[in-house]
């Protein structure tokens, strides 16, 4: 129970910031402006990313095969696959179809596999896994955000708790990374316990005691003094929560078990520090831009402020046919990529007129729509602080969800956060409500690095609800 009614607790704590949003295009921006500070060094002993991803591949080795697996066949389906895709792919790749299932769930939490309507298409991530280090880093970290949705927690506990739970393993983690070796169950199960009764005193709630829910509330008696209230961890049976927590957390390669103990990986160790220092993982040079395809200069120029990056544009479509440069430019905004798209687009306004027959034509395709719309419409002299007045509200807030991708991809986590008030919902509520409605294929994702970025509970408890509902194909 708490001192308030749920309902009332997150309306007060999930309005967003009732002012005009920024216009689209400068989140859009913010995603490629680079840092004033210098990226914080690794603890010593971590393995460099080469060795990092290598471990990472072997974690999702067979989720990876079940995504190419789907990329190939004809109908793999959407969401949980279907009996007879199981039995197709269990058969095809000689693995039990409990293994096909966790396997698909992996590869879709992961960013390996999107989907599109009925239909499952291969994510960008899964064409560059063979190339890039940082693509497969970003990939396990996704599922690492996503472990609690990968390892399907106790059925005879209340949401609410396992809620409490999830919201306090970082501090688990935390003493794990801290200590640098295994720690003895007891030691986390007395953090967690600790943890536990801070979160429920910051939200001001009344411990709840089961032995009182199987029958009416008996008033207080002069016989019968009234009992003193247990604390708050005492009533919620954290050992079997907190065993699930660390073999969610084994199962997606982020510790070891052993006897009474556990202890990080070298990737939950290094993941663990990535999210203290929030950092970005992947970083590329801008140099030789001009010699490269437009899908590696864009990922050249990503680390670039707008100005440099304009020039980097300019030098290459000079060095080009104009005509197969905007085609190759809108190949790579039909990608997977949310960041590059939006990159792909900065690009062609450096193009100008000739673009424009092209943009229009890619306007009707959904994926890159309303990118387009805001390219017509500053082409045609709107003003890029009023271009994204052009897009329905559907389209604006598919666009806020690929923007979100773009970020959780390649982004700071606060930035994501920042994210939030360049919604054009009034409510975290209602844009969640609008998320699910628009189906991105990203939306997942999207929740998940959302709910582990937000520093407030009750709001990433909402948010991570909501991704837990769109994986699992609820309401």
């Amino acid at each position: 129970m708490t001192s308030r009614k749920p309902d009332e607790q997150l309306a007060r704590n999930s309005r967003l910031r009732l002012v005009r949003p920024r216009a689209l295009t400068t989140a859009r921006r913010a995603v490629t402006t680079g840092r004033t500070r210098p990226a914080p060094r690794p603890p010593e002993g971590t393995p460099p990313p080469a060795e990092l991803a290598r471990q990472a591949r072997a974690v999702l080795a067979d989720a990876v095969r079940i995504a190419r697996w789907a990329a190939a066949d004809r109908d793999p389906g959407a969401g949980p696959l279907a009996p007879k895709a199981r039995e197709r792919a269990a058969a095809a790749l000689e693995l039990t179809p409990d293994q096909v299932s966790a396997g698909w769930d992996r590869a879709r939490l992961a960013g390996l596999v999107e989907l599109h309507g009925g239909t499952a298409r291969p994510g960008w991530r899964l064409r560059a896994w063979d190339r890039d280090d940082s693509a497969v880093l970003r990939g396990w970290v996704a599922l690492f955000d996503a472990w609690s949705l990968v390892h399907a927690a106790p059925a005879d506990v209340a949401p609410a708790t396992v809620a409490e739970v999830v919201e306090a393993v970082p501090q688990v983690l935390s003493l794990l990374q801290l200590s640098a070796g295994p720690v003895l169950v007891p030691a986390l199960l007395d953090l967690l316990q600790q943890r536990v009764a801070e979160l429920r005193d910051e939200r001001c709630e009344v411990p709840y005691d089961p032995t009182a829910a199987s029958g009416p509330t008996a008033a207080p008696t002069a016989s019968a003094p009234r009992p003193e209230p247990a604390r708050a961890a005492d009533t919620v049976p954290l050992p079997p929560l907190l065993d699930w927590a660390l073999e969610g957390l084994a199962a997606v390669g982020a510790l070891t078990l052993g006897k009474g103990q556990a202890t990080l990986t070298p990737l939950g160790n290094w993941a663990v520090w990535v999210k203290l220092e929030q950092i970005c993982v992947a970083a590329q040079s801008p140099a030789g831009n001009i010699e490269q395809s437009a899908d590696n200069m864009l990922r050249g120029c990503a680390r670039l402020t707008p100005g440099p990056a304009r020039a980097e544009y300019r030098a290459w479509l000079a060095a080009r046919p104009v005509g197969s440069a905007v085609t190759e430019l809108l190949a790579v905004a039909r990608g997977a990529d949310a960041l590059l798209r939006g990159l792909a687009f900065e690009a062609l306004r450096v193009v100008g007129a000739p673009a424009e027959p092209e943009v229009r034509a890619a306007s009707a395709e959904p994926s890159v729509r309303p990118y387009a719309l805001l390219w017509l419409a500053e082409y045609d002299g709107t003003d890029p602080e009023d271009a994204a007045d052009v897009l329905t509200r559907e389209e604006s807030t598919w666009l806020w969800v690929d923007t979100a991708a773009a970020v959780a991809d390649h982004g700071e986590t606060a930035l994501l956060v920042r994210h939030l008030d360049s919604a054009v919902q009034g409510t975290v509520p209602a844009l969640l409500d609008e998320i699910r409605a628009v189906g991105h294929p990203r939306t997942v994702q999207v929740l998940v690095a959302l709910a582990a970025a937000h520093p407030d509970p009750a709001l990433a408890k909402a948010v991570r609800r909501a991704a837990f509902q769109v994986h699992t194909g609820g309401a």
